[in-house]
């Protein structure tokens, strides 16, 4: 068995493994005209902005063959790479949301690790959703499963 991705949420559950190597003991991701699958991020300090989206939202970490510090996402459907030289996406134009078990408790876990919130839970009722600023300036949503 090759690199092992591990998932862990907020706090600290596991939520998931990955091999890369494996193909079939592990959920590889779907493949299919259309979907979204990669995310450059924004950040002033790639290790802070890398922490934060781990310990948050259970991303798994990894170094990508160029030496970039990369994630995946916690059911390694979407990856990405956080990015300098570049201005936050610190408005809501184009606004991504992330899948959450509960946005309460996960509204505390970005708080106590830099993040900030900007729209508080009940804005988009019925639907439970809040937006936030992660330490770079980079807006996002979360949204309850």
């Amino acid at each position: 068995m090759g690199d092992v991705a591990r998932y862990t949420a907020y706090n600290g559950t596991l939520t998931g493994v990955r091999s890369e190597n494996d193909g079939y003991g592990a959920a590889m991701p779907t493949l299919a005209n259309g979907k979204l699958s990669y995310l450059e991020i924004p950040a002033l300090d790639v290790r802070q902005s890398a922490d934060f989206y781990s310990r948050v939202f259970g991303w798994a970490l990894r170094r990508r063959g160029d030496g970039a510090l990369a994630f995946d996402d916690t059911v390694g459907e979407v990856s990405g790479v956080w990015v300098t030289g570049r201005p936050p996406a610190s408005e809501p134009g184009l606004l991504i949301y992330i899948m959450v078990d509960d946005v309460e408790k996960t509204i505390a876990a970005l708080v106590q690790h830099g993040g900030e919130v900007i729209q508080p839970i009940g804005a988009d009722a019925p639907e439970v959703t809040a937006r936030f600023r992660d330490p770079a300036g980079n807006v996002f949503g979360i949204f309850e499963q």
